[in-house]
C-alpha cells in the first residue's frame, strides 16, 4: 500500500501547553487507521495540523511523498485531504447538492447557477458511494446518519484520498452505525487512507486495520487491529491496566422509595410506564434509539408536558410542569447534550456549577458574591476532581469528562436528591468514563437516588443495580443488574413489541 501521508517528530505549542511532543503517525491507501487517547492525548491537534488549521512547529510531513505545510483547509483540500468534524456543518436550509458545493457552484453563462449539473455531479458522487439519497432533499429533514454521509460525500468532492473522520458515530443508532461502516470499507477498497478518531472501543475490531495510541500529547505506538486486545490498547491509552467489574447490587429492600412514577404517558412516545427507585439505587434505563427513554426523563423533568401519568417525591405526590418545577422538588436531569442544555460554554466554571442556584450567591442589590461563587467552584473541583487550572477556566476548553463533572457539580450544588443522567460518558474517554461511573457510585452511596440511560449495553450492565428496558415508547421489563444478566436478555426484552410487562429483580 502507498503511504499518503507520513508525520515525523510533530511539535506543536500554545501558550503555557507543550501540545505535541515527536509525535509520529502515517497513513496508507486503501486502510482504516485508528487514531486513539484520552481527552487531551493531542489526537484533534495532530489531525488540525495535517488538515491545514494548525501549523506545526517542528517535525517533518510528508504528504504523497512530498513535503508539504498546508496552511490552511483549502491548501489541504488540494493536496486531497478531507476532515469530518464531530460537529457537522451543514446548513439545514439547503439541499444535500449546495451544502456539498457551497462556493463551488456550477455557474452558466452570466454566473447563473446551474443546477441540473450540481444535481448531476451531486448524483455521481452519491452513486459512486452507493449511495441512494435525492440530492435535492433539504438538509435539515435528514437523519442524523444521512448528513453524516453528506459530509463524507462533501470530502470526496474535493477527490481527497485522505479522509479524517472525528467521532463519526457520537450520535449514531447501530443501524446508521451499520450504514456507515459500509461506506467506510467501500472507501477504503477503493484506496481511500481513512483516519477514524473515536471513543468507542468495540468500534476498533470493526473497522480498523492499525491503531496508533497517543498520551499526553506524545506518541505511545501502533498495532495491528485484529491482533491486539482492547485490554491492551486502553492500557496504552490511560498509562494503567483499567478493569471494570460489574455492579454487585446492594440490598435495598428497606430504602425509602424517592422517586416513583406511575402510568406516565406521552402520545406514542411513552406510553404508560410505571417505575420505582429506592434510595441509594442506580436504575439503568437500556432500549433501541426511539425507545423512549430519554421522551421519559425530558418528561419527567418538565421539559416536555406529558399526556397523563403520576409522579411522587418521597412519597409525596408532585405535579411537574417544567423544569423549575423538577429542581424545586429535587429532581435533577443531566442531558445527553451537554454543551447545548447542561453548560453555559462561554462562561467559566465557578459560573457554570453557581447558576444552578444563583439565589445563594446574590446579596441587597443583586451584588453577586463572588468569593462565595469561588470558594464553592473550588470545592466541587476538588470533591469531583475536575481537571481545570482554576476555577475562571471557560468550561469549552475542558475535556469532556470534566465538563460532565461540572454539570454534576451544579446539580449538586442544588442539593438534587434524584439525579437522571442521559448519556453521562458520550463523546468521553475510556480513562474519564471510569471516573463518572466511579463518582456515580459514590453518588449512590451518599444515598442519592440514579437513573442512567445509555445506549452502550456494557456501560448499563457495568453501573446498573436494576435495568429497566424499553420498546416502542414501553417498558417490557426490569432485570436485575450485575452478572445476573446478559446482553442477549436486554436485547430480548428491547426488541419485544408491546409484549406484556415482566419484571424480574425488584426491591
Amino acid at each position: 500500500m502507498t503511504r499518503l501521508v507520513d508525520m515525523k517528530g510533530i511539535e506543536k505549542k500554545f501558550p503555557g501547553v507543550h501540545a505535541l511532543k515527536n509525535v509520529q503517525f502515517d497513513l496508507k491507501s486503501g486502510e482504516v487507521h485508528a487514531l486513539m487517547g484520552e481527552n487531551g492525548a493531542g489526537k484533534s491537534t495532530l489531525m488540525k495540523i495535517l488538515s491545514g488549521i494548525y501549523q506545526r512547529d517542528g517535525g517533518e510531513l510528508l504528504i504523497g511523498g512530498q513535503e508539504a505545510n498546508p496552511v490552511s483547509p483549502r491548501e489541504a483540500q488540494a493536496l486531497g485531504i478531507g476532515i469530518i468534524h464531530q460537529e457537522l456543518s451543514l446548513m439545514n436550509d439547503l439541499t444535500a447538492a449546495q451544502n456539498i458545493f457551497i462556493g463551488r457552484e456550477p455557474r452558466r453563462s452570466f454566473g447563473r447557477l446551474d443546477e441540473a449539473a450540481l444535481n448531476a455531479r451531486t448524483a455521481e458522487i452519491f452513486a459512486s458511494m452507493n449511495l441512494d439519497l435525492d440530492p435535492t432533499a433539504v438538509v435539515g429533514d435528514l437523519t442524523i446518519a444521512k448528513q453524516q454521509m453528506i459530509e463524507i460525500a462533501k470530502a470526496l468532492s474535493y477527490r481527497s484520498n485522505v479522509l479524517i473522520m472525528d467521532e463519526p458515530t457520537a450520535a449514531l443508532n447501530d443501524a446508521e452505525i451499520a450504514e456507515l461502516f459500509v461506506i467506510i470499507r467501500r472507501l477504503r477498497d477503493e484506496g481511500v487512507g481513512i483516519t477514524y478518531i473515536s471513543h468507542k472501543m468495540d468500534e476498533l475490531k470493526q473497522i480498523a486495520d492499525r491503531v496508533t495510541v497517543m498520551r499526553d500529547g506524545e506518541y505511545v505506538g501502533t498495532v495491528v487491529a485484529a491482533d491486539t486486545p482492547l485490554s491492551q490498547i486502553i492500557a496504552m491509552m490511560v498509562g494503567r491496566e483499567v478493569k471494570e467489574v460489574p455492579v454487585v447490587a446492594p440490598d435495598l429492600s428497606d430504602a425509602e422509595v424517592s422517586l416513583e412514577v406511575t402510568n406516565l404517558s406521552r402520545g406514542k412516545d411513552i406510553q404508560d410506564v410505571s417505575f420505582s427507585v429506592r434510595k441509594g439505587e442506580i436504575l439503568g434505563f437500556a432500549g433501541l434509539m426511539g425507545a423512549g427513554r430519554t421522551e421519559v426523563a425530558r418528561a419527567i423533568f418538565g421539559a416536555d408536558p406529558r399526556d397523563g401519568g403520576e409522579i411522587r417525591v418521597h412519597g409525596r405526590l408532585v405535579d411537574i410542569r417544567s423544569p423549575a418545577d423538577a429542581v424545586n422538588v429535587g429532581i435533577g436531569y443531566l442531558s445527553e447534550d451537554r454543551k447545548h442544555f447542561g453548560l453555559a460554554t462561554g462562561m467559566n466554571v465557578r459560573d457554570n456549577i453557581a447558576l444552578a442556584d444563583m439565589r445563594s450567591f446574590t446579596g441587597m442589590g443583586g451584588i453577586l458574591d463572588d468569593d462565595g461563587m469561588a470558594a464553592t467552584a473550588r470545592n466541587y473541583i476538588d470533591q469531583l476532581g475536575i481537571r481545570t487550572p482554576s476555577e475562571v477556566q471557560e468550561v469549552r476548553l475542558l475535556s469532556g469528562g470534566n465538563q460532565q463533572k461540572v454539570v454534576i457539580a451544579k446539580w449538586l450544588l442544588r442539593d438534587c436528591d434524584v439525579l437522571i443522567f442521559d448519556e453521562p460518558t458520550r463523546g468521553i474517554d475510556v480513562g474519564a468514563k471510569s471516573e463518572i461511573y466511579k463518582l456515580l457510585e459514590v453518588l449512590a452511596d451518599q444515598g442519592k437516588t440514579i437513573v442512567v440511560i445509555s445506549s452502550e449495553l456494557p456501560e448499563i450492565m457495568r453501573l446498573s443495580h436494576r435495568i429497566a428496558v424499553m420498546c416502542e415508547g414501553r417498558l417490557t421489563g426490569i432485570l436485575p443488574g450485575g452478572e445476573e444478566t446478559t446482553q442477549e436478555d436486554i436485547m430480548h426484552l428491547a426488541t419485544q413489541r408491546a409484549a406484556a410487562m415482566q419484571v424480574t429483580g425488584t426491591h
